[in-house]
């Protein structure tokens, strides 16, 4: 399937961003420009049920939503050999299994959801029933967001087929045994995703792992300047 995608920037490196689920490219409203700002050409897409992208096909969530059809889309939709590639949350599982065949020279992964079927709370009716969410419910459930953010999320919910979420239940992730190229995970602090135990583990399998403090699960939307700074090293100055 090919995906809406976004794009900020000219520059002769090229920044692949993928969204997390309930989201689509707009989550990145910050990043894109900023490493826009660093000479990449970014390019930030609406993975399948999301944004402007096509709904899946299908009898049932499952069919429509399979996690192996969202690496495929990626790789039908986005250019190979990038300098580098981010995924948040859903998006981390997704680049994950399509980076084999994107190969990016780098791969950053925000608080992957790899381990999301051992997360205590991560019920997809929760998911369901959160896209009904008001503005104040957001704002309270996330005050080191700007205006803007919420503006954003009340926009990403409205625009995301809940049929994703339902599909996730009995779908298999988990941690990777090694990173197929150069990979930072970037947590956020007190990851209900990615416990202390599975963070060592990554770090023996060949992740470089760091925590942006204070952070909760959209990282990048908590702790901009956080999010960017845990980035040093890993992108262009």
């Amino acid at each position: 399937m090919k995906l809406h995608t976004q794009e900020w920037g000219s520059g002769d490196r090229v920044a692949l961003l993928v969204h997390g689920i309930m989201s689509d490219h707009r989550t990145w409203r910050r990043v894109g420009p900023a490493l826009a700002e660093r000479g990449y050409r970014v390019i930030a897409v609406d993975q399948r049920g999301h944004g402007l992208s096509p709904r899946g096909t299908g009898g049932t969530p499952q069919e429509r939503y399979p996690l192996d059809a969202y690496a495929d889309d990626l790789v039908e939709t986005l250019p190979a050999g990038a300098e580098l590639a981010v995924g948040h949350s859903l998006g981390g599982i997704t680049l994950l299994r399509a980076v084999e065949r994107l190969k990016p020279a780098r791969a950053v992964y925000v608080d992957p959801g790899w381990q999301f079927a051992r997360a205590e709370g991560v019920d997809p009716a929760v998911f369901v029933e959160f896209r009904n969410a008001t503005r104040e419910q957001i704002a309270a459930l996330n005050p080191r967001w700007e205006a803007a953010d919420i503006d954003v999320e009340l926009a990403t919910l409205a625009a995301w087929d809940p049929d994703s979420a339902l599909a996730m239940p009995g779908q298999e992730s988990g941690l990777p045994a090694a990173p197929a190229v150069p990979s930072l995970v970037v947590l956020a602090d007190n990851s209900f995703l990615v416990s202390p135990g599975d963070a060592a583990a990554l770090r023996e399998r060949g992740f470089e792992v760091r925590t942006v403090p204070g952070a909760g699960h959209t990282v990048h939307r908590d702790d901009h300047e956080g999010f960017m700074a845990a980035l040093e090293g890993w992108i262009r100055p």
